[in-house]
């Protein structure tokens, strides 16, 4: 095939081809679940959306497996805080998580796991670590990884130990051989409550952060598959404590490729809860409509910064209207398969696989707009639509879209043409024609049949 991602891990785009064939495994670090999920969150949801949708438009079979850690330091203190099981919290954020997701028309994963049904498969790679002597339990009871007996830590960073050591920020932990050093399982606090911890040949405790994803991922895929993916913040310390766990302990190439997508900013900061200037999904779907909001971060290149601000939503919005409104003026035909061939079509694909570059891809689809326009086309419009699937755009009816887009109060304007069906019954056919007109002056045109009077918002 002839896609092309790049690869943080080389730092350069490589051709794409699974190690399978036919078949790709993605691993993407899903959701630490305390909380509401915010715009950042849907970006990199959204992100890999994109790339399994590409992937299975591209004819590939894709298993996707999308984590939700659901024990953790912040996890804890949000439940003890509320008053609440840890498990009430994580059930409760998400079926939060997946409602807002959903909305965005984020598909789920072929698999979800949750860290806490992973336990077991954790203990036994920490087991298999401290076998090979890359693990070792420290004075606090806790298991540490020893970051300076893996050969290969730093390659996904680019750093190297001394230029690590020489930027850490914090002190040496009670415990650790070296500050470089991470936890593997915390051993139990005498505050935690029973639930966050669990019975282990190291002593009562819970995994770290870090093996979750390596036994999650390991247990799901397999010790070597094609794509791990997260957010860029995720590309230190996360990623490359992932490395360090599963390479070590295995001895085989955990990714083949490392994908990465870029920040929200907001005023050029990283949109985080730490800087507080973070908006949920929830906040942004109460102004703004699902498709735009999916619009607005799909058509920004999955590696390049968004920038978020009211006006680029309400640019997106803009410019989802005008490719509604090609729809709108013929139906869209039926394809009973995309002809890649075609030079619309030809072109999507060619910025598709391209690293997935929606920006191009999108560019067509205002071309296909355009021409849906002039020649009232319904092939052409069947193919503007169906080409939007692949990045679940467009699939909406478009008069119904419209309406929404204009803020049209549906049952207001029910109201009036009701009333001016009582009028042309009472036959007060200038009340009948103020009404109407009444009508236009909002956009809103009626059409008048033998089956009702039915109404679209004007182009």
């Amino acid at each position: 095939m002839s896609l092309r991602i790049y690869n943080t891990l080389s730092r350069a785009l490589e051709d794409f081809a699974p190690i399978e064939p036919g078949h790709v495994r993605m691993y993407v670090c899903g959701m630490t679940i305390y909380d509401l999920c915010h715009i950042g969150h849907a970006r990199m949801m959204m992100a890999f959306d994109v790339v399994q949708r590409w992937l299975r438009s591209s004819g590939l079979r894709v298993t996707y497996v999308r984590n939700i850690t659901d024990i953790d330091d912040k996890i804890i203190r949000r439940a003890v805080e509320r008053g609440i099981t840890i498990r009430q919290l994580t059930d409760e954020m998400i079926a939060a998580m997946h409602e807002d997701i959903g909305r965005l028309g984020i598909e789920p994963p072929s698999i979800e796991p949750r860290a806490t049904e992973y336990v077991p498969q954790m203990l036994a790679l920490i087991g298999k670590l401290q076998d090979k002597g890359l693990a070792y339990q420290g004075s606090s009871g806790d298991m540490n990884y020893a970051v300076r007996k893996f050969p290969g830590y730093g390659k996904l960073s680019g750093k190297s130990l001394d230029e690590l050591r020489a930027g850490e920020r914090v002190a040496v932990l009670e415990g650790k051989d070296d500050p470089l050093d991470f936890v593997l399982w915390k051993s139990a606090k005498p505050e935690e409550p029973p639930e966050a911890k669990w019975d282990s040949p190291f002593g009562a405790g819970r995994p770290g952060w870090h093996i979750e994803c390596s036994a999650m991922s390991c247990a799901t895929l397999g010790e070597s598959f094609d794509i791990h993916g997260g957010g860029a913040d995720l590309q230190f310390p996360h990623h490359e404590n992932e490395i360090a766990q599963s390479e070590g302990a295995t001895g085989q190439p955990l990714a083949k490729f490392w994908v990465h997508n870029g920040f929200v900013r907001v005023d050029n900061e990283k949109m985080s809860k730490s800087l507080g200037n973070f908006f949920t999904i929830r906040d942004v779907l109460a102004k703004y409509d699902a498709e735009t909001v999916r619009f607005f971060i799909v058509r920004a290149h999955y590696r390049s910064a968004l920038n978020y601000s009211d006006a680029h939503l309400d640019d997106a919005r803009a410019a989802l209207r005008r490719l509604y409104t090609a729809l709108s003026l013929v139906a869209p035909a039926e394809l009973p398969a995309i002809d890649w061939g075609q030079p619309f079509a030809a072109r999507f694909k060619a910025a598709m696989d391209e690293d997935f570059g929606t920006p191009e891809a999108i560019a067509v689809l205002f071309e296909l707009a355009g021409e849906v326009n002039r020649t009232r086309s319904a092939e052409t419009a069947g193919l503007l639509k169906t080409l939007a699937g692949c990045l679940g755009l467009l699939q909406g009816d478009p008069q119904a879209f419209l309406r929404a887009g204009a803020g049209v109060d549906e049952a207001a304007i029910q109201s009036l043409i009701d009333a001016r069906a009582a009028a042309k019954a009472a036959r007060d056919f200038a009340e009948a024609d103020r009404i109407r007109a009444q009508l236009l002056a909002q956009g809103i045109v009626l059409k008048d049949s033998t089956a009702g009077t039915t109404w679209e918002a004007a182009q």
